[in-house]
């Protein structure tokens, strides 16, 4: 591909100059809109600006330590990286250590894919309880996200409560109950890890709003949890009422999940997994119809005791059901609370536009709305949704988007641009130092070789300041 011109509804890119496009945001958004702007066009030079000294944002920060295969996609990102027409900059915040009024002086176009960092909040009192967690900072500070290094969870009660019913919520609740020398294999944090062998949780209660039939999760993970060595299921029959008559008008991957759920709820076990249910010491299972209205406190002391639920009925049917309140409560007590109902973006500088009721900045096939030249990808363009498949098909569009305006000249690159030699003279003036691809090899080659000291892939450096020592060494 790289050698050929790419024809785009028959015409090849020839016409245009060099286009600079620059890139916010290093995570699978950044990479597979790079990576296709790269295969694509021949001359287009792209630049990759992230805030943290380390790429690939939620692929290193967000995937579960136990899904080693899920991060083999760094593998495909480190190529781009190296290719002779892309350059990585971390260790450079956007908004703050350059705005992007000077990235739109310094390039053609300005492809925004910094994520979604905000968290969604419950909005119910006594969510600032210690003891209650995002899932996010939870999910941030067992896989080494210098941010939530501070977190340091109580994890001294029996009963976790999560709020939410997607992979993430599964994710924390099998990183809670797995056994500990499943979990030294992987590159989970040191610091976390010891917290989970001090931990006395042994009850985790998975809550959603809607029934069985709305669940968020894959079947992938729910599987996990029911083969979840060391633990049994725990499930109300009466949220299983109905479900197994509607099985049939199912689409099929919704089907496999609820059978395999009214199977772990419903179904008399075989004696072996009876066998392996009564040795387990730890227990986890749905609580379903159920929404938050508020967590409680211990009485004179500020500390989580338990969560109060609104048990809610459903009007409607299948993935457009509503929860609606039926005026009944119920106190489940717990001593630690993990919301995982969403993640949030955040606008980056005043000059972008953004939607802060969805969260998004407003855009048409990744097009930036009234603002020519400005482009965006990933969870900014459509929200905290899907899996990193879902974000590269989204990624590639952006990129086509973004081709299709310099082939019909709704991009002007006719005019050469300074890309980042303007930038990083800005940088220096700043005393911002960025971290190349190959100063995050660096890291990358101590983070390894930490791992196998101890028989993980790698241990992570957790501190902003730790991995500049390393990368300017």
């Amino acid at each position: 591909f790289s050698h050929l011109s790419f024809a785009v509804c028959g015409k090849a890119f020839l016409s245009s100059g060099s286009p600079k496009v620059c890139i916010v945001g290093s995570g699978p958004a950044g990479f597979y809109t790079a990576q296709h702007l790269l295969k694509a066009h021949q001359n287009v030079q792209v630049d990759v600006y992230e805030r943290l000294p380390v790429p690939f944002g939620l692929v290193r920060f967000g995937v579960a330590p136990d899904h080693p295969e899920v991060k083999n996609v760094i593998n495909t990102f480190t190529q781009t990286a190296k290719h002779p027409r892309c350059s990585f900059y971390g260790n450079v915040n956007v908004g703050e250590d350059v705005s992007v009024d000077e990235l739109q002086e310094a390039y053609h176009a300005i492809v925004l894919s910094y994520g979604a960092e905000g968290n969604r909040s419950v909005g119910v009192p006594g969510e600032d309880l210690p003891g209650v967690y995002s899932a996010k900072d939870f999910v941030g500070w067992y896989n080494g996200l210098p941010s939530c290094q501070e977190l340091r969870p109580d994890l001294s009660c029996e009963t976790a409560v999560i709020l939410g019913q997607g992979n993430v919520a599964l994710d924390v609740a099998r990183i809670l109950l797995s056994p500990l020398d499943a979990l030294k294999k992987t590159d989970i944090t040191q610091p976390a890890l010891e917290a989970l062998a001090q931990s006395r949780v042994c009850r985790v209660l998975i809550v959603g709003r809607r029934g069985p039939m709305q669940v968020a999760s894959t079947i992938k993970e729910l599987r996990e949890m029911v083969n979840l060595p060391g633990t049994r299921p725990e499930m109300v029959a009466a949220d299983f009422d109905g479900v197994a008559e509607a099985l049939k008008d199912l689409p099929r991957p919704r089907k496999r999940l609820t059978e395999l759920m009214l199977k772990t709820a419903l179904e008399m076990p075989t004696e072996k997994e009876q066998e392996r249910r009564k040795k387990a010491s730890r227990i986890w299972g749905f609580r379903f119809f159920r929404s938050p209205v508020e967590i409680l406190a211990e009485p004179g002391c500020n500390r989580v005791a338990g969560v109060r639920l609104a048990v809610n009925k459903l009007e409607g049917s299948g993935e457009k059901a509503q929860a609606v309140l039926t005026g009944e409560v119920e106190d489940v007590p717990c001593g630690l609370v993990i919301s995982s109902i969403g993640y949030r973006s955040l606008p980056i500088d005043p000059t972008v536009p953004f939607d802060s009721r969805r969260a998004i900045v407003p855009n048409s096939m990744g097009r930036v709305h009234n603002a020519a030249g400005l482009y965006c990808s990933g969870w900014l363009k459509t929200g905290p949704t899907g899996v990193i498949a879902t974000t590269m098909n989204s990624s590639f569009d952006t990129a086509r988007s973004l081709l299709e305006d310099v082939e019909s000249g709704k991009l002007d690159v006719s005019s050469a641009k300074p890309g980042s030699h303007m930038i990083s003279s800005l940088l220096e003036k700043r005393g911002v130092k960025p971290v190349t691809f190959s100063d995050w090899e660096k890291i990358d080659d101590l983070e390894t070789r930490r791992g196998e000291v101890s028989g993980k892939p790698r241990e992570k450096i957790l501190t902003v300041a730790a991995m500049l020592k390393v990368a300017q060494t």
